[in-house]
């Protein structure tokens, strides 16, 4: 006698469907980062170079944790190619493109990370989408931004540590980003204006949100915790630091700082915020993710192959447009880069051989050509000239952007207000330890002078779409003194049209 038992077939763990519609989406991401591979390399070295942006090493596995968390309800969904997914990608392309055009390295980035989260979309179809819509959402925290607002918090923090500081009866002066108190002079540096903490603490914020909350009222209230909590944090931290100073002296309380400004910091925020949180959490561990039966029918049959490989061939299309573009334009390079700059003789003006005073030089990191000198009128009265030529703008070589102007992150000199703009220009005050200079900057892009930066990225970006002259010039008038206004304002007046100096130093043919 024997006895046969008839067992259910085991199902597999990735059913046909996932594992056609996944290797579309594999195929896409490999073409993306193929394609794109300068940008995600420079990704990648500004996570591991910027103490700002090492948080984003965590969100890879991150996103892979939050979609695990999502397996059980995953595997009640097919895929299907959607191609409604088209769109993020050509929005990513369109900032791609922008980005290239502008030599602006974060529009590129950003144009990267939306163009693989619409090759997920795209391939994986609307329902699990809505499914995998947050992990899709957090891949935006891969992206290396924040350090633009770096002199906005620099300011914000000087003027908390100055309430603060009136809290405690510490008499202190406050000028830009510079503090005078007893105990010394203070300068809020970039590192100290808490864009490091704050950039990382939005993306734990948000990881919090999603993770402990189910209203959306309160983690919308979490995330603006996340952000002031840092940002009052910080400002208690210098304060501190400056009260300590006046104490136990600069040395100390420097090392102090050092010390304490990091992951100890970083703790006590995180503690601060969870405290704050804690009881209003209101998502319980094994509650589900979504209802799959909301995203999908049961029952519903997975795409069809023939239409995952359209949409895939289209988003490569898609994905491919801008480099070939750009490509197609980069014979409209710029001019060769002349010799030398020759420069001008100012009426009325004397060239100096040599420059006395406090030291100063614009930064213009990979500028082609930088030449200043000093020029002094017959009542005394001295002005500094600086040409700076880029003959054609690339990354990294950028007329407008972090860093680059009158005064260097980090340097000696340091932006401290804004003062009267000049026709087609910027004013500014930079400072070093008590000695302030006023800059006038003027900035020759196609066939714009202007002091305006956003400009700058508007005028560049149309001569690399459409073309023109690809030269771009920077023309910086500076003194020193109380008031050097009326000495700035003689010069520029014997010294002519800016775009003419602009177009003889590019070396291109002057216009009648």
């Amino acid at each position: 006698m024997s006895l046969s038992l008839s067992l259910p077939r085991p199902l597999p763990m990735i059913r046909e469907g996932w594992r056609v519609h996944l290797a579309g989406v594999a195929a896409l991401w490999a073409f993306l980062l193929i394609l794109f591979r300068a940008d995600a390399a420079d990704i990648v070295r500004i996570w591991a170079e910027s103490t700002t942006f090492n948080h984003c090493f965590f969100i890879l596995p991150l996103i892979g944790w939050l979609v695990w968390q999502r397996l059980h309800e995953l595997r009640q969904l097919e895929p299907a190619a959607w191609a409604a997914g088209l769109i993020p990608i050509a929005l990513g392309a369109v900032a791609w493109l922008l980005g290239e055009a502008g030599s602006l390295g974060s529009a590129r980035h950003l144009g990267l990370v939306l163009m693989l989260q619409g090759a997920a979309i795209a391939s994986l179809g609307k329902a699990v989408s809505r499914g995998l819509a947050f992990p899709i959402f957090y891949a935006f925290f891969l992206l290396p931004l924040g350090e633009e607002v770096v002199p906005l918090m620099q300011t914000v923090t000087a003027k908390m540590t100055m309430v603060l500081l009136a809290i405690a009866g510490v008499p202190a002066s406050l000028d830009g980003i510079f503090i005078t108190t007893p105990g010394g002079y203070f300068r809020v540096a970039e590192a100290c204006s808490g864009v490091m903490f704050l950039v990382a603490m939005l993306a734990y914020g948000a990881l919090v949100a999603n993770v402990c909350f189910s209203s959306w009222r309160r983690r919308a209230l979490f995330m603006l915790a996340a952000i002031l909590i840092p940002i009052l944090a910080n400002g208690i931290r210098a304060a501190g630091t400056i009260i300590i100073a006046g104490r136990t002296g600069t040395e100390f309380a420097a090392g102090f700082d050092d010390i304490f400004y990091g992951w100890v910091f970083f703790g006590i925020v995180i503690f601060l915020l969870m405290a704050a949180g804690w009881r209003f959490f209101d998502r319980k561990p094994d509650d589900p993710w979504f209802d799959a039966r909301d995203l999908q029918p049961e029952g519903t049959p997975p795409g069809p192959s023939a239409w995952l490989v359209r949409i895939v061939l289209a988003s490569a299309a898609l994905a491919a447009a801008p480099p070939l573009w750009s490509a197609a334009i980069a014979s409209s390079s710029g001019r060769a880069v002349p010799a030398d700059i020759a420069l001008p003789e100012v009426s009325g003006w004397r060239r100096l051989p040599a420059v006395k005073g406090r030291a100063w030089q614009p930064h213009y990191a990979g500028a082609d050509l930088v030449r200043g000198a000093r020029y002094r009128d017959a009542q005394g009265k001295e002005v500094d000239l600086f040409l700076i030529l880029f003959a054609r703008q690339a990354e990294g070589k950028e007329l407008v952007g972090y860093g680059q102007g009158a005064a260097a992150p980090g340097g000696d000199w340091s932006w401290s207000s804004d003062t009267r703009d000049p026709e087609g220009g910027r004013g500014e005050i930079i400072s070093s330890h008590g000695t302030k200079r006023e800059v006038l900057s003027f900035y020759r892009v196609g066939d714009v002078v202007t002091g305006s930066r956003a400009a700058v990225k508007v005028e560049t970006v149309r001569v690399r779409l459409l073309g023109g002259p690809q030269r771009a010039v920077a023309i910086l008038v500076s003194a020193q003194g109380a008031n050097p206004r009326p000495s700035l304002d003689a010069f520029l007046s014997a010294l002519g049209p800016v775009d003419t100096l602009a177009d003889r130093a590019a070396g291109l043919p002057l216009k009648p």
